[in-house]
């Protein structure tokens, strides 16, 4: 199960694409800022909305809650009103919900809005991947790349425009990714067309199913695991870090250029080398590592571990995509919309769990939780390893025959 190699062409699979691919993946890569954009502020947010740390992690805990149950709505409604306004639907949940999460006056208000910016994610970012991978020229590992260099880069750029924006007041950073969810929204209606209709109808349940294929079931469980690390790094070290809204925004875009760098360059270059396997199961150990490391060093070590975690974030991220769309007998939108159903739960825990188990032992206790978290999906990985070779060469030849329609034209 060795990674394709997008550049085998000079890169043109990767920087010849149409117009309509690069618009859906510049609003993606707001899409993935509004992830991280909160980071550099959840102190301004628990200070100025009064609210304690466990309180304002919620903002992470309702957006991915609500993220990983639209999971299973996106398929229902992308294959009955189409790709292009499902994804202008979720763009406009996101302007109208991050505009009112700038008007809050409560840290319940925010969680609410939270909410429904998750639900518009949700439609945008799954269905988004599913556009690019049907438009993008050079095959799934091209468009892939492609969705995770916007995830990467979003990831950067999320914490460096929280950190500028809301260094006057915490407000307004949810008012700038209003803004440029607008614009995106502007992109997808002039350059993407309306794609065909799939030929048989998602259903409400067919994401489920899915997850009954071992291999999907496998990937997902780990997947699980996985996040709930990410995501304790993500919304509960800045709060560990106790910089101001410069420092960790500056922290956490070099956490976000080395996912990205990791994601897009390193990543498929290793799978090449050592297979997709190998290559996240033994970062998932290193961040487990990194993690016992950061929970129990200083600050500035507690500052290096949580960039140099971008690194393992970024392969792993890569890895797991491929893995999920491609060791599925599923439509991969299908098989998409499962994977990140059972993914994005643990992502939600994570935000919520990690002061709480904070606040009932020690600080480092949180950093130990999720690096057996890292551990666990590794050894997901590794029991189900001969299962998932086999039935990732099984199919694909099909997928390979799959890359070769083009279900849309610029």
């Amino acid at each position: 199960m060795r990674g394709e190699d997008p550049f085998d062409e000079g890169a043109t699979s990767i920087l010849r694409q149409p117009k309509a691919v690069w618009a859906t993946a510049g609003a993606s890569v707001v899409a993935f800022m509004g992830i991280g954009l909160v980071d550099p502020i959840l102190p301004s947010i628990a200070e100025g909305l009064e609210a304690t740390p466990s309180q304002v992690s919620l903002l992470f805990t309702s957006y991915f809650l609500i993220t990983a149950v639209a999971m299973l709505v996106t398929g229902f409604v992308s294959s009955r009103i189409g790709g292009r306004k499902t994804l202008l639907a979720g763009l406009a949940l996101v302007v109208v919900f991050a505009a009112l999460s700038g008007t809050s006056s409560s840290v319940g208000e925010l969680v609410g809005f939270r909410a429904g910016w998750g639900l518009g994610n949700a439609l945008f970012v799954s269905t988004a991947l599913a556009v690019i991978v049907g438009a993008a020229a050079g095959g799934s590992a091209a468009a892939i790349l492609l969705y995770e260099s916007a995830l990467g880069l979003g990831m950067a750029c999320g914490p460096l425009v929280g950190a500028l924006l809301g260094d006057a007041s915490w407000r307004y950073p949810f008012f700038g990714t209003a803004a440029l969810m607008a614009i995106g929204f502007l992109c997808i209606t002039a350059f993407l067309r309306e794609q065909p209709k799939p030929a048989r109808k998602t259903s409400l349940l067919d994401p489920v199913r899915a997850l009954g294929h071992g291999g999907l079931a496998s990937v997902a469980t780990s997947a699980f695991f996985y996040n709930y690390a990410f995501f304790t790094i993500l919304a509960f070290t800045p709060f560990v870090l106790d910089m101001s809204p410069y420092r960790s925004g500056a922290v956490f875009f070099a956490w976000g250029l080395l996912l990205a760098v990791f994601s897009v360059l390193v990543a498929p270059r290793l799978q090449r080398r050592l297979g997709s396997l190998k290559v996240v199961g033994g970062s998932l150990v290193l961040l487990a590592a990194d993690l016992v490391i950061l929970g129990y060093g200083g600050h500035t070590t507690a500052v290096v571990c949580t960039i140099v975690s971008g690194a393992f974030i970024g392969m792993n991220n890569t890895v797991y995509t491929e893995l999920a769309l491609g060791v599925s007998d599923a439509p991969r939108p299908v098989a998409s919309a499962g994977y990140n159903f059972v993914r994005w739960f643990a992502a939600a825990a994570a935000p919520y769990l990690a002061p709480k188990i904070e606040e009932w032992t020690d600080i480092h206790i949180p950093f130990v939780v999720a690096a057996v978290a890292a551990l666990a999906g590794a050894l997901v990985v590794w029991v189900r390893r001969a299962a998932l070779t086999q039935q990732a060469e099984e199919l694909e030849p099909r997928h390979a025959a799959e890359d070769g329609v083009t279900v849309f034209a610029d």
